[in-house]
């Protein structure tokens, strides 16, 4: 028993060098740090990169540069200079432009376009995942910070029943076997309490993992009203997540993505022309201007067999099109059970909020009324017991329910990529 206490005393031992972040700053603090967010914006960066492209290709040919300097073992002639040296200079200016593709350079416009869409939507949904994880997080340590004021709560009340006990069977009004019952109770208290600093002290140091800290961080409190109800109906929120939902939004591109690329393939099969240029300089020495030879040449091709290369690519890009196709209408299918389960989560989470509340308040008057009547001998230790433990459980279970709705919350404003009440980040 003495080791139990001197372990509880070493854990539960204040930490004031611990330090606090608000919810907002854990939010802002988190998504930079988060490795699928981060990877997210690179998607982007990429995707902007590929639209460039796409219509740089339509303004700007392909140019290239090209300088050799040889040495011969022997003079050799130069025809630059028209002698024989043995040191030998050209400078080559290469531009391409493909007058036709097949419709490949639309194609590929519009692919890009669609890529850039859903990189921006999948890195929406990788911030809200980040935020999701974060509240999370950030909501265990409250609740747990509130369920270890509970187990202090109840091991405060075991050992003034523990008193009282021990005060009734010193007068003989009470038996042996209640003031054992009662330091049975002081001693699953005292465990109960040590468990959840242990579970605070865990969950302190998650939140320090996700906000970027060395060590544990604690969570500032918050209001303690939990959200109202909210601000849209089921049907509204299901048409808002079809529309304007990140992961919807990353599907439908992804879809329009691939049917554009298999459009791209499809071009392949017809003829390409092209217009190339060519300047080249020859001489002794950089720069070489001795001699210049230039030329233009307009190129027809007209792919006809590569060993079935083409065609592979082509099923491929069907298959990967088809696939793209049947994710987005499962998708389509899908969201309204997506949102009904969140928003119902949400609205049932808030009713048990409000049950339990009412729990406590009810738990809290039947241990008053047992306790006054165990101290007068109108009822049995047993009694007391039972309504001194449904106590401590209605507590954990309001907590519980809180933090259950405040996640609900969350979840939901991750499907649909926006805040629903005050903004909890910028």
């Amino acid at each position: 028993m003495l080791a139990l206490i001197a372990a509880l005393q070493i854990v539960g031992a204040p930490a004031d060098s611990v330090p606090t972040v608000t919810l907002s700053e854990a939010l802002r603090r988190a998504t930079g740090l988060d490795p699928n967010y981060v990877a997210a914006v690179g998607q982007v960066d990429n995707a902007l990169w590929a639209r460039r492209s796409a219509f740089a290709v339509f303004i700007i040919p392909s140019v290239s540069l090209t300088a050799d300097a040889t040495r011969y073992s022997s003079p050799t002639f130069n025809i630059g200079t028209l002698t024989l040296q043995t040191n030998a200079v050209d400078a080559r200016v290469d531009a391409r432009y493909d007058l036709f593709t097949g419709g490949q350079k639309i194609a590929e416009l519009q692919r890009s376009a669609a890529a850039l869409d859903g990189a921006r939507a999948g890195a929406l949904q990788a911030r809200f995942a980040a935020a999701l994880l974060t509240e999370s997080g950030y909501y265990t340590v409250l609740a747990d910070a509130e369920l270890l004021r509970v187990a202090r709560e109840r091991l405060q009340r075991a050992e003034q029943q523990l008193a009282v006990a021990r005060a009734r069977v010193a007068s003989g009004a009470a038996v042996q076997t209640d003031s054992l019952q009662l330091r049975l109770e002081l001693s699953q208290a005292r465990v109960g309490l040590l468990l959840q600093q242990a579970d605070l002290q865990v969950a302190r140091l998650e939140l320090g993992r996700r906000v970027g800290a060395e060590g544990p961080v604690n969570a500032a409190p918050l209001d303690s009203v939990l959200p109202p109800e909210l601000p849209l109906t089921l049907d509204a929120a299901v048409q808002e997540a079809a529309a304007q939902g990140p992961l919807y939004r990353q599907v439908r591109a992804n879809e329009r993505a691939a049917a554009a690329a298999f459009r791209s393939r499809l071009g392949t099969y017809l003829p390409r022309a092209t217009l190339s240029a060519t300047s080249i300089a020859f001489d002794t020495k950089f720069f070489p201007t001795a001699t210049t030879r230039s030329s233009l040449t307009f190129t027809v091709t007209l792919p006809v067999w590569d060993n079935a290369q083409r065609e592979i690519a082509l099923t491929q890009a069907r298959v990967n099109r088809d696939v793209a196709q049947a994710i987005r209408q499962d998708m389509d299918r899908s969201v309204r059970r997506d949102v009904t389960a969140a928003y119902d989560g949400f609205t049932t989470a808030r009713a048990s909020a409000d049950i339990a509340a009412e729990a406590v308040a009810v738990a809290r008057e039947n241990f008053r009324v047992q306790r006054s009547r165990y101290q007068a001998g109108a009822t049995t230790i047993l009694d007391l017991l039972e309504a001194q433990v449904s106590l401590g459980d209605a507590e954990a279970a309001s907590v519980q329910a809180r933090h259950a709705t405040r996640l609900a919350l969350a979840g939901l404003e991750n499907i649909l990529g926006r805040r629903l009440f005050a903004e909890k980040e910028r």
